[in-house]
């Protein structure tokens, strides 16, 4: 049995996550900025679900929710880093505050609890984190390069993660997933930029427009996601990258295409710019 803390746990991704561990048998802390309703519906779990109030951007609340986790469990063998939202918009639409809102909970947020999950999993010498980004953390979307960023932050990190807690016996993915049937194109997730800029008016609408049409029409399946991230996290060697989706198949065999081409299409450039054998050698 399993005990899992996952974040952003009220809706979409992360409460098909805690629904799937429980119906698995596992123990799960699921946390949210308002719980009550987690806790009306998986009620029926009884005492192998624990509702909790977490804001990822306030670290006492990150202190309380860990320290009640423990307090019921004794562990924490699966951080699920999930809680997040999409800021959208042409990078000049959004403001510097909004940016920084953005990075408080995308990229701050995911830090935090790790840093305060992590000292339990060492002592425990086991544990697996995945983190939750998103396609947008493996190529640039139009219109979406603040949320983009946020995402590329987080994979960099739990990439460099990965080695660093290999010692303690502690495993690390990061998720990158396609378009899922959640609401997180709904006005109650989905955030644009305040900014008006003459230049950009025109596209910007077109784009908000065919989120719009497209909202709710996703190709993923929250309940197989949740399914997925089961999987995993039984696995012995976890992966390092998982592309989750079709749609997020299809853009990880392309990024690594167009990598290579542009390794090779550059090679005498990017060679020329080490240091001569004659300088080195010797």
């Amino acid at each position: 049995m399993k005990t899992w803390f996952v974040t952003g746990a009220s809706r979409g991704l992360g409460f098909e996550i805690c629904r799937a561990a429980l119906d698995a048998g596992d123990q799960v802390v699921a946390s949210a900025r308002d719980p009550a309703a987690i806790a009306e519906v998986l009620a029926a779990h009884g005492q192998r679900v624990l509702a909790v109030a977490l804001d990822v951007t306030d670290p006492a609340s990150i202190d309380a929710a860990v320290a009640a986790a423990r307090k019921r469990f004794g562990r924490i063998d699966v951080l699920v880093n999930n809680a997040g939202y999409g800021q959208l918009g042409a990078f000049e639409e959004v403001s510097r505050e909004t940016i920084a809102r953005q990075f408080a909970t995308n990229v701050f947020g995911v830090f935090d609890v790790s840093r305060t999950v992590l000292p339990l999993m060492r002592a425990q010498r086991a544990g697996h984190v995945i983190t939750i980004s998103s396609v947008a953390g493996m190529t640039g979307f139009e219109g979406a390069s603040i949320y983009c960023s946020t995402k590329h932050a987080v994979s960099g990190w739990s990439d460099a993660l990965a080695p660093e807690l290999a010692p303690f016996g502690i495993k690390v993915t990061c998720v990158y997933p396609g378009r899922f049937r959640t609401d997180f194109l709904d006005p109650s997730s989905v955030r644009h930029g305040e900014i008006a800029v003459d230049d950009y008016a025109a596209v910007s609408e077109q784009r908000r427009a065919m989120l719009d049409a497209g909202n709710h029409r996703q190709i993923g399946d929250p309940v197989r996601f949740a399914q997925a991230m089961l999987e995993l996290a039984s696995m012995d060697e976890p992966p390092r990258w998982f592309a989750a989706g079709s749609d997020a198949y299809v853009l990880f065999t392309e990024r690594a295409k167009a990598l290579r081409d542009n390794s090779e299409d550059y090679k005498a450039l990017t060679m020329s710019t080490d240091f001569p054998e004659s300088a080195t050698g010797g």
